[in-house]
């Protein structure tokens, strides 16, 4: 009752304040309008010549508009937080909040967008016609496993960064979180066995993730139980795609069979799915990663009484919160700042190194494996690196 108290006086408070102030978000003027050379300097006549300057080089764009810092935040509204298919209308107020973010921690203008079509060949239409004005895209909330498509077939088609946070931006704090979770434990990524429950947008970016960074051992778990190769019932084609590279004992059954004896559990999925006696089946001292957001696949205290050494969780109540905030800012401004043409692999794999690196050894412990939200040396940590990481694999324009 106590937990319920809780989130009823954060829902009214946070609906509230929405209503008073008619959204959270202002465009305001970077230019003092106050006299009438002012205008013509704002406005016409002299805003002819940057549009001219434009036409004789296109790439003029970035260096005489907002270009430059400008990201989009774009839905369908299929997938909204733990909210599901609740349409473009409603994803609106979520979309703002990604701006507000964006620019309180990373000094970037954004601009909510909220498309309403289910259909991805329109959705992509529509968004490849807009991107000339911004300098990435930030997709938002699109269920799977149009999101992959979507993604794919935006980067292919657009020469500025597309990213769809809840895959990639997800996996890149988790990456963090758990490497020093793993640390903190005595393990390594190569040699724990992970069983990541939930795959959709994004479990199944952090299962590709954490392979791509050296994860052996990965059990992917759906709503039918574990996936595994040479079993396609009930799959999608990514999901199929998934377990040809996961799973490498070919272990079936429910989540309560595959977890026994696991080093780690990560939790993508619903509430209430990870049980105490779930956890004390798993080897000793595990590592649990539930971020059902807002309630967990498990809450910390039962899963600490169940035996885990260090538990992570989608929320700001509790140590070790794998929030996103930890990482698009930081990736975005760090993409900007060299005018990449796209976030690869590399660069994000840079952003989760950085975010690791900047919990020390001293400073190490079962309620300190990631940075706070609110950590200020997050964003140019994050910055430096994934902005090196474009120069070196060569999407960086400067």
């Amino acid at each position: 009752m106590k937990e319920e108290k809780k989130t009823e006086d954060v829902f009214s408070r946070s609906l509230r304040m929405h209503a008073e102030n008619k959204g959270k978000l202002d465009i305001r003027c970077r230019m003092h309008i106050d006299s009438m050379d002012d205008l013509s300097l704002v406005y016409t006549p002299g805003v002819a010549e940057p549009c001219r300057a434009i036409v004789r080089d296109e790439n003029e764009i970035w260096n005489v508009t907002v270009k430059n810092n400008l990201v989009a935040v774009i839905t369908d509204g299929s997938a909204v937080l733990g909210l599901g298919d609740i349409g473009a209308a409603a994803s609106m107020p979520v979309m703002e909040g990604k701006s507000c973010l964006f620019k309180r921690f990373a000094g970037i203008d954004s601009i909510p967008l909220a498309v309403s079509t289910k259909d991805i060949d329109e959705f992509v239409n529509v968004v490849s016609k807009i991107a000339v004005s911004f300098g990435g895209i930030n997709l938002e909330d699109i269920s799977a496993p149009r999101c992959f498509e979507i993604e794919r077939r935006l980067q292919e088609k657009l020469d500025i960064p597309v990213f769809h946070d809840d895959q990639h931006g997800t996996a890149v704090i988790a990456l963090a979180a758990y490497k020093n979770a793993l640390r903190l434990t005595g393990r390594t990524l190569a040699d724990a066995k992970l069983v990541i429950n939930g795959a959709g947008a994004a479990g199944s970016s952090i299962a590709r993730y954490f392979i791509a960074a050296g994860a052996k051992n990965i059990i992917m778990c759906d709503i039918h139980g574990a996936l595994c190769s040479g079993f396609p019932e009930g799959l999608t084609q990514a999901q199929v795609e998934l377990s040809k590279i996961t799973n490498p004992e070919k272990k079936r059954g429910q989540l309560a069979d595959v977890i026994k004896g696991a080093d780690a559990f990560l939790g993508v999925s619903r509430p209430g799915l990870l049980t105490g006696d779930m956890v004390r089946s798993m080897a000793k001292d595990p590592v649990v990663f539930a971020m059902a957001n807002p309630t967990p696949e498990i809450f910390p205290d039962e899963a600490i009484a169940a035996g885990a050494a260090v538990v992570a969780t989608g929320r700001s109540d509790y140590p070790n919160q794998v929030n996103n905030c930890l990482g698009f800012p930081g990736i975005f401004r760090g993409a900007l700042d060299v005018r990449a043409k796209r976030i690869n692999e590399e660069m994000k794999l840079a952003a989760s190194e950085a975010l690791s690196s900047l919990v020390t050894d001293a400073e190490l412990s079962k309620d300190y494996i990631i940075p706070r939200a609110l950590d200020e040396r997050v964003v140019p940590a994050v910055a430096a690196a994934v902005a090196a990481a474009a120069r070196r694999t060569g999407v960086a324009r400067l």
